[in-house]
């Protein structure tokens, strides 16, 4: 499979997860139109869960041989965690959406980053370099800076309260999903799309969010297939070597992307601002991808 140590492939999977989440907030704000924000949680979150178990039951059918570690019940705190702060983080975030443009809510995006950073540090000790913290900086003075580009668009809100919700759940889950990462990331993904799925499932339920055609049910589980399923699988084998602070900062391209396709799919014209935001993401994405270079000439594992 893949070998432990090779940085190059822990950032392309986390790139490569950031572009599969990327498509989540304009599908999503399109599909709101259809699926109330609960009952559209479940869904992406079961897509994730039901399309990775095919994946699951080829990949048995194929090989036979097991190379992964298996979940046990040590491991148990950590998947409680990781199942509740996933029904609640799509539930704020497709609350949010209802209430903002997927424009903002892909930039308010990047707070998971700080998020997860400052929580790695604090709570699960990860050493947070100089590089990272500038690279951190840099995201938040480019997330300002597009916050104020449109006061109509872009100021606070219950909509984007709702998404800074969602994203410190993500903190938070990101780091017990790091606890997780050396473990076979088929279950991980498995067991958190089908438990944060049911969970949320049953809140629709509750709250009587039954309303939904087919074809838009079938929609949204193939966009959770892609943008949560997939997305997590890649997340999840970046986390191994770069542990939870540094692959959300490589993640930190979602947003971007994010907002590149809400900008296409609205007919949205970007202004100055955002390509002045743009450059300066880009530089603190470059801090992030050369932290590896000052832990080496330290001569330690900011991750250990």
């Amino acid at each position: 499979m893949f070998k432990y140590g090779d940085n190059s492939k822990s950032i392309f999977f986390a790139i490569l997860a950031a572009s599969t989440y990327a498509i989540s907030s304009p599908i999503s704000k399109l599909l709101l139109d259809h699926v109330q924000p609960t009952m559209m949680a479940s869904l992406l979150y079961l897509g994730a869960g039901i399309g990775l178990s095919i994946v699951w039951l080829i990949q048995r059918v194929i090989s036979k041989e097991n190379i992964e570690k298996n979940l046990n019940k040590n491991d148990l705190p950590y998947i409680i965690a990781m199942v509740v702060l996933d029904i609640s983080a799509p539930i704020f975030l497709m609350v949010g959406l209802s209430r903002t443009t997927a424009a903002n809510v892909s930039l308010l995006n990047n707070f998971e980053i700080v998020a997860t950073s400052i929580i790695a540090m604090f709570i699960f000790k990860e050493i947070i370099s100089k590089r990272l913290w500038l690279s951190i900086s840099l995201m938040t003075v480019a997330s300002m800076l597009l916050v104020a580009e449109e006061k109509d668009s872009f100021s606070f809100s219950w909509g984007s309260m709702y998404v800074i919700f969602a994203c410190v759940c993500w903190g938070f889950e990101n780091n017990c999903t790091r606890k997780l990462s050396f473990k076979n990331p088929l279950q991980v993904v498995i067991i958190k799309g089908i438990g944060s799925g049911t969970g949320a499932l049953i809140i629709a339920l509750i709250l009587k969010e039954t309303n939904v055609d087919l074809i838009y049910v079938l929609e949204t589980l193939l966009l959770g297939f892609v943008a949560y399923g997939l997305s997590i699988y890649f997340y999840v084998y970046a986390q191994r070597e770069l542990g939870a602070a540094k692959t959300s900062m490589y993640y930190a391209v979602a947003p971007f992307i994010g907002v590149i396709l809400s900008l296409i799919i609205f007919r949205e014209i970007p202004t100055k601002l955002f390509i002045i935001a743009l450059t300066i993401m880009i530089a603190g994405t470059y801090f992030a991808s050369t932290d590896a270079k000052e832990v080496e000439a330290g001569g330690k594992n900011d991750f250990d």
